[in-house]
């Protein structure tokens, strides 16, 4: 008797809403087929699906015990949301290699549904980091007797959706910085900085419009920059670990002594990140928006913004200032500091013209905008790993409404 091969063992899903990647969310009915194609007639014990869904954190630190002895501490965290078993054939247990209970499967292609609910719970978004990930999959399994089993795991993606028409992510971002330099025995005048963005929540594909003033009144050039930075935060027996990378970034003009630069709606475009995770014990994924103030020779004077990165874009219809919006304090953002001074950005290359930033405001603009997130959106989570965060630029501090006139610099 010739027995029987196993040629293949495929995993499929059943996309929703039509998109052609596998993309759910906490409480949505996962379903798809495993595929056996065998050559020749084969006997199994059992063919069966496992569903896991879970983040988890691993990294290593050196430490040194004292006299010249040093030892290696492992951080570990695993946090579970969902596990799910099936049998699609066959019977329970594999510890045996009888001939009984068994069920052949017939030379060619055959196809075995399976179907499982997501948990109502929030479930983190999938995401891959440095030093931690989360991932949900789903694992067939094909035992027969006195073979070794064959087994495929096949990855899906969760997100766990953030809505940016909330009133708190609605709300405007501002601050105000100054800063004056010493040289000595002599002091220079002040550099002063004030920045604002239109709301805190945006998505994947939007442009952060910075409205910005910058006044130099010190005695050295000085360049202002905007960056968007991503910060991975991984959390393990009572220790974190922090990764900050740079997603995008801008400058402007080089500002000589007197001179005063003002960004009235400065373009700076978000790329295909991962949402924000905020709901994860073990894992964040945060996002700041840094204005800043390139000096040479002394610290930067830099505003940071907080920005949440969410998956449902602005209603067409809603409002950017609304005010319930205005009911949040944009204080508690000021004052913040970055763990190190900032990679500088390349060159501007990609300055946006007038006529682009009016199409972008349009309504026709936002239209289309929509329509590319319907699909698109999905398919980024598989590229978002390692994307560093942009820049983000300063506030223009109410162009529109009449303001004293600022004090001139002193003379030199």
């Amino acid at each position: 008797m010739v027995l029987g091969k196993v040629k293949s063992l495929t995993i499929s899903f059943d996309c929703l809403n039509g998109s052609h990647v596998p993309v759910y969310s906490s409480g949505d009915s996962v379903s798809g087929k495993v595929n056996v194609e065998v050559t020749g007639d084969i006997r199994v014990k059992s063919l069966r699906i496992h569903a896991r869904g879970h983040a988890k954190v691993r990294w290593t630190e050196s430490r040194n015990a004292g006299s010249n002895t040093a030892y290696t501490q492992n951080y570990t965290e695993e946090v579970d949301y969902f596990t799910h078993k099936h049998l699609l054939i066959g019977h329970e247990r594999d510890d045996d290699n009888s001939e009984e209970g068994l069920t052949t499967i017939h030379s060619g292609r055959h196809e075995y549904a399976f179907s499982f609910e997501l948990p109502q719970i929030p479930l983190a978004t999938s995401f891959e980091g440095r030093h931690g990930s989360v991932r949900y999959w789903v694992k067939a399994e094909l035992h027969r007797p006195w073979l070794l089993p064959v087994k495929l795991k096949k990855e899906f993606t969760v997100f766990e959706h953030i809505d940016i028409n909330t009133p708190s992510l609605l709300a405007p971002q501002a601050g105000t910085k100054e800063k004056t330099l010493c040289c000595w025995l002599c002091t220079s005048g002040p550099i002063s900085l004030s920045a604002k963005i239109e709301r805190k929540g945006y998505t994947p594909g939007e442009s952060i419009q910075i409205f910005a003033e910058i006044e130099n009144c010190s005695s050295r050039m000085v360049v202002p920059k905007a960056a968007l930075y991503q910060t991975q935060t991984f959390y393990a027996k009572g220790k974190m670990k922090e990764v900050k990378q740079l997603v995008a970034n801008l400058r402007g003009e080089s500002l000589s002594s007197g001179k005063t630069e003002t960004w009235n709606g400065k373009l700076l475009k978000i790329p295909p990140v991962s949402p924000s995770i905020i709901d994860c014990s073990i894992i964040r994924v945060e996002y700041s928006l840094m204005v800043y103030v390139d000096i040479p020779g002394a610290m930067d004077l830099f505003l940071n913004l907080p920005l949440v990165i969410g998956t449902i874009p602005l209603h067409p219809f809603g409002s950017r200032t609304s005010s319930v919006s205005s009911q949040y304090s944009i204080n508690n953002w000021l004052g913040l500091t970055l763990p190190e001074r900032p990679e500088a950005p390349p060159s501007y290359a990609d300055i946006v013209t007038e006529e682009q930033r009016q199409n972008l405001m349009s309504s026709n603009a936002c239209n289309n905008f929509e329509l590319a997130l319907q699909g698109p959106l999905f398919a980024y989570i598989q590229e978002f790993r390692y994307l560093p965060p942009p820049l983000y630029s300063e506030v223009d501090p109410n162009p529109d409404q009449p303001t004293e006139e600022h004090p001139s610099c002193p003379s030199r």
